[in-house]
């Protein structure tokens, strides 16, 4: 229990860090998002037009910094992210809303897929090490070697234009209304295979390789040993043994990678045009739509934070050793 205390304060002031640079930095950026938002709409505003967009947007030169870095906590514990500057009048909460199911249920998926299917060839590749499953090592490097957006070109040239098998942009086909229907369900995983094998095929190979070696590492501990002199049957010593141990050093990976699957894959988003919150972060980059990235980078952070938490209370369970320092 103290353990967890302990933890759970130092994610607290790390978050409180987190947010106070998140409020800092897109201030520090040069230009003026306002002028960049009448500029995209084409518009011709008065000055005292354009000081009320100042002070709607919590940009009011009048304030000082303290004052608005004040405002803004303010308004997070009421739940108001602000407006966005690229979809003015919706709000940033509605914007986060709308895309962050696609990127929970892409990037959730394939980060499970990719988990679960490294971490069980792993282990059975560093069981039997020097079987065929080692064969498979050099293939999936290589793959992983190559970048998301690049794995993603080629997959779009070969599936997409010259096969013609799967769509190559979007999440879903154009005309169909979004709703809980069995078309617009059907057309939203036929538009994310192609995404969604691409980032399994790059990232499986890490959870292949990290498994792997682990449990090379494992399987000559003093307690495989003593299970094995026991007699005890062998798939119970590598899953409940060695495999146990093993996996360890991957939870606080995964914990990462749950944390991280908000975020999305920006550059994977962006080659196949996904409507996920990857690909609405690159646009308010662009934009210089600060409620819309302070938004989208706090939670990022805060999912980060409880994935940690999460993965701190798993290893609890799974490491006796742990729960003996708490």
């Amino acid at each position: 229990m103290t353990f967890l205390l302990r933890r759970a304060a130092f994610y607290l002031v790390t978050a409180w860090a987190a947010i106070t640079i998140n409020f800092v930095l897109p201030r520090m950026l040069p230009g003026d998002p306002v002028q960049t938002m009448i500029t995209r709409f084409q518009g011709r505003l008065s000055a005292d037009a354009i000081a009320s967009l100042h002070v709607l947007f919590g940009l009011d030169a009048g304030e000082s910094l303290p004052t608005q870095y004040w405002k803004y906590w303010e308004n997070l514990f009421r739940g108001d992210l602000g407006l966005s500057f690229t979809f003015f009048p919706t709000t940033v909460t509605d914007v986060v809303a709308q895309s962050l199911p696609w990127t929970l249920s892409l990037m959730g998926v394939t980060t499970v897929i990719s988990f679960v299917l490294g971490t069980l060839i792993g282990v059975y590749a560093g069981w039997r090490r020097g079987s065929w499953l080692d064969g498979l090592l050099p293939v999936t490097t290589f793959f992983s070697a190559i970048p998301y957006f690049w794995l993603g070109l080629i997959a779009i040239a070969v599936f997409a234009v010259n096969l013609r098998a799967f769509p190559a942009a979007g999440g879903y086909a154009p005309g169909v209304v979004p709703g809980f229907t069995a078309e617009f369900v059907g057309s939203a995983l036929y538009h994310a295979v192609l995404p969604g094998v691409t980032i399994v095929v790059s990232s499986v190979a890490g959870w292949v390789l990290g498994m792997r070696n682990m449990m090379v590492t494992v399987s000559s501990e003093d307690y495989v040993v003593a299970a094995h002199a026991k007699g005890l049957p062998e798939r119970r010593v590598m899953l409940r043994y060695a495999a146990r141990n093993a996996v360890l050093p991957s939870v606080s990976g995964f914990a990462l990678s749950l944390g991280f699957i908000v975020g999305g894959t920006l550059l994977v988003e962006m080659v196949f045009s996904y409507p996920g919150i990857g690909f609405v972060l690159f646009q308010a980059v662009n934009a210089k739509d600060y409620p819309l990235m302070q938004g989208i980078f706090l939670i990022i952070t805060l999912a980060v934070l409880v994935a940690n938490l999460l993965a701190d209370v798993v290893y609890l369970l799974l490491d006796p050793r742990t729960r003996k320092v708490s």
